[in-house]
């Protein structure tokens, strides 16, 4: 900090300067003009000044504050420049004067130094003593204030640039084993102001870590049931402990057989057009109708190209084709017949979708597969990363290629692109969300990360005029079902941060406050589907509405699923204990319409009239339906035991008789998604092995003789499940050949198995890139792998290869039809 200096007569050495009353000094030896440092050397410099004219003062202090100022400018020094008061005395005919000079430092402080002559030599001169004696302690106070200011001044200038972390709360780590579920390490956190003690926060298993959401955590709840079995397990002369072998050995036959070669080159051959249009109809049904990703006219249109035009088809269509008659194969018949064939539709997606192509391919239709090919992947349960995974990629491509932002702005495009730019934007942001739901995750993603509008309320031929008007809210169109599940994604997204972010410390007073935004939100969303009608009669159809249903009530069982074993012993969370036993009563009845509980509503898709697509969708499909749907089932039994060891009558027990019924069908369900193709078995022996457990308690068994009643329960499931998994071993499952593309794998018809049902092979209308004229069946099944596989990988890069060596050329064959037509085979 700088002060006035202890003298004033430098700027002025060697001159003459006059009086008041004319009279002329001689140049006098004089200090140089400088801030005083304290006002001890202010007093010691006064003694010369009483003869000073007050006109030369004043030039001489803004000479020299002049000077100062550019020193303080070429050393960079940004410390404030204080305020003193300097008395001076300059003669004795003066009188009293005050002047403020105001000028801006480096950092536009105001300086300002007020200077106040005081009459007399007199009147200070008696002073001069007084302020030298004091000038120790003020040196010491004013150096007390000058640190603790560059303190402030430092502290602003330089704030704490490493953020504090996270503060978390201590788990205790409880570890259970078991050879029916493995090792399961629960973290439980206690202790919270407002959360119960005991509750679950994750659990590990293997090397996953799974979120409050991941259905896994109603597992803790069964800890007893898995203690009291585990020495029976452990017994490797039990019949049990060799049929679980025996099932866990024929999953991985199975799960090999399925598995088509890798890499797998993309065919262009498909199935009858019969099929095909039936699975394609499947998808867009379904899983098009909430999650909006193509555009269905132009699909459509290039769809009918395929089949009429003799020109060999676009590949990035053709891809795209694939994995949507994958998506439409789980919900084209009862038993998932086409598995077999789906599953190399992805593996060929993913085969054309792994080759180094990454600008050519930052497009809107690149976008529209990776989306399909996720949701392929996971409901046809296709081996991979899990879907948050993947879907945290395909978010960071979107927002690479700024779907992030709203069209408007952006540099100026077609009604059309922008529209597809918000649909492709709302439909991955609901896959994100959904994938971290399912795995227990944190969401990749946030509101203030994104600026994109939610879609327009258009039909799809309708996005191609040029100038577009969205229809009002109460007109139903293509796009009203996934508009309404945007307008709930913000507390969507708020519920799944609260249950799976780290900082989350999820409080029961939070819970409750998001319990009340999400039941505000669903009823709001309901109201909007039920006022929906448009001049052409169309609503949502019954998948829509189940679907809606489906995904609400999930949310909001999942909010209060982490209270749910706590309230099952403190009343304070009973809230949460009927929130979560309702919803899985819902959850269920949506994927298994029981005539015990509720009549089966009618359908209103009138392309479909009497079948259920989202049951088919759980009961054959993988991922997020068929995962909700389980642990539906296993919260249920649970409420069912407690409530018959909470009973305290002497007569019999009464249980809910809905509950009772979803117990016994969780059973029949299980078994059903075994033969559709599932090979873990361990679902079916689970529900059996609790069904077992509460009838024991019904009927009063004591607590030595339920151990052999649950060892009986799970000998019996395996039993039941063995025949299934040894016919899927053998082939049985698997996909005819004359449903199927001509092209075999590469690697010989040992390693795939096509056997389905006997619909017949309709050459006429297949994509091949032979001449129309074709050559035999058997001729392809035994060429095309060994043409196709090297040049597949050679120009695999996207650029031209090398010339062929003498070996490629030779396996380029030439097909002659009696001499007038060829076809080149490369």
């Amino acid at each position: 900090m700088r002060i006035l200096g202890d003298n004033f007569a430098a700027a002025d050495r060697g001159s003459a300067v006059g009086s008041e009353n004319g009279e002329r000094e001689g140049p006098q030896a004089q200090p140089p003009l400088k801030h005083f440092p304290n006002l001890a050397s202010c007093a010691t410099s006064l003694s010369y000044l009483h003869t000073r004219n007050s006109s030369d003062i004043i030039a001489s202090i803004l000479n020299s504050h002049d000077r100062t100022r550019t020193s303080a400018q070429e050393t960079n020094r940004s410390d404030a420049i204080e305020k003193l008061p300097a008395a001076i005395v300059y003669g004795p005919k003066t009188r009293l004067a005050s002047m403020k000079l105001t000028c801006l430092n480096r950092h536009d402080n105001i300086l300002q130094l007020n200077l106040a002559w005081l009459k007399g030599p007199e009147a200070y001169s008696a002073n001069a003593s007084t302020l030298a004696s004091q000038s120790s302690a003020q040196d010491v106070k004013s150096m007390k204030s000058k640190i603790r200011r560059l303190e402030e001044q430092l502290s602003k200038a330089c704030p704490t640039s490493i953020p504090s972390p996270i503060s978390t709360p201590k788990s205790v780590i409880e570890t259970t084993t078991s050879d029916i579920g493995g090792i399961f390490h629960v973290h439980r956190e206690s202790g919270l102001l407002g959360q119960p003690l005991g509750i679950t926060r994750n659990v590990t298993h293997k090397t996953r870590l799974f979120g409050q959401s991941h259905w896994i955590n109603a597992f803790a709840l069964f800890q007893d049931i898995i203690e009291m079995m585990k020495p029976h397990l452990q017994e490797e002369t039990a019949s049990l402990f060799s049929s679980l072998q025996r099932c866990k050995s024929l999953a991985r036959t199975i799960k090999s057989g399925r598995a088509p070669p890798w890499p797998m080159p993309l065919t262009i051959d498909l199935p009858s057009k019969d099929v095909s249009d039936e699975l394609v109809e499947c998808y867009l049904r379904t899983t098009e109708t909430v999650y909006r990703i193509l555009h269905i006219p132009t699909f459509r249109r290039d769809y009918e190209k395929l089949w009429v035009s003799d020109i060999t088809p676009n590949m990035d269509f053709l891809v795209q084709l694939k994995v949507v008659l994958a998506i439409g194969a789980i919900t084209y018949d009862e038993e998932f017949s086409l598995r077999a064939a789906a599953t190399r539709w992805v593996y060929e997606a993913q085969t054309w979708l792994s080759e180094p192509k990454f600008k050519s391919r930052l497009n809107i239709q690149y976008l529209q597969t990776e989306l399909l090919l996720l949701l392929a992947r996971e409901t046809a349960a296709v081996s991979g990363d899990p879907m948050w995974i993947s879907a945290g990629s395909l978010l960071r491509r979107a927002i690479f290629m700024g779907l992030h932002r709203d069209p408007s702005n952006l540099p100026k495009r077609t009604p059309f692109a922008a529209e597809m730019h918000r649909r492709l934007w709302n439909t991955i942001l609901e896959v994100a969300l959904q994938s971290s739901l399912t795995l227990g995750g944190p969401p990749l993603v946030c509101l203030d990360d994104f600026d994109t509008e939610p879609p327009g309320n258009f039909d799809d031929d309708e996005i191609m005029a040029e100038d577009l008007i969205p229809k009002t809210e109460d007109n139903f169109t293509q796009m009203s079902v996934a508009i309404a599940l945007r307008k709930t994604f913000p507390l969507r997204l708020a519920v799944t941060r609260f249950l799976n972010n780290l900082g989350s410390h999820g409080t029961y007073e939070e819970t409750l406050r998001l319990d009340a935004g999400l039941r505000a939100s669903y009823k709001s969303l309901c109201r909007s589907l039920q006022v929906c009608n448009s001049s052409t009669g169309l609503s949502p159809s019954g998948f829509q509405l189940q679907v809606m249903d489906f995904i609400m009530h999930r949310y909001m069982s999942a909010l209060h699923i982490p209270f749910f074993g706590p309230a099952l012993h403190e009343t304070s969370y009973a809230f949460s204990r009927k929130v979560v036993v309702e919803n899985s009563v819902k959850i269920w009845c949506a994927v298994y319409p029981s005539t015990s509980i509720m009549a089966v509503q009618s359908c209103n898709d009138t392309a479909s009239p009497g079948r259920n697509d989202l049951a088919r969708l759980a009961a054959c499909g993988s991922g997020f339906y068929r995962n909700v749907a389980v642990q539906a089932t296993l919260l249920i039994a649970i409420e069912l035991r407690t409530q018959i060891q909470e009973d305290e009558s002497l007569g019999p027990v009464r249980l809910r008789s809905d509950l009772l019924s979803i117990l016994d069908e969780s059973k029949t369900w299980s078994l059903q998604c075994i033969e559709a193709g599932e090979v873990n078995m361990k679902g079916y022996l689970f529900m059996c092995v609790l069904a077992a457990h509460i009838e024991g308690l019904i009927r009063g068994i004591g607590k030595d003789d339920i151990p052999a009643l649950l060892i009986k329960a799970a000998e019996e499931a395996s039993e039941k499940c063995l025949p299934i998994l040894e016919k899927m071993a053998a082939g049985g499952s698997v996909d005819d050949p004359h449903q199927m593309s001509l092209n075999a794998p590469p690697g010989g018809m040992e390693d795939w198995d096509f056997m389905m049902s006997s619909a017949p092979f309709n050459q006429a209308k297949m994509r091949k890139i032979a001449s129309r004229v074709s050559p035999p069946p058997s001729f392809y099944i035994t060429i095309m792998p060994l043409i196709r596989t090297p040049l597949a990988e050679r120009n695999s890069n996207g650029h031209r290869g090398p010339k062929l060596s003498k070996f490629e050329r030779g396996r380029i064959i030439r097909i002659y039809n009696t001499g007038k037509k060829n076809a080149e085979i490369h």
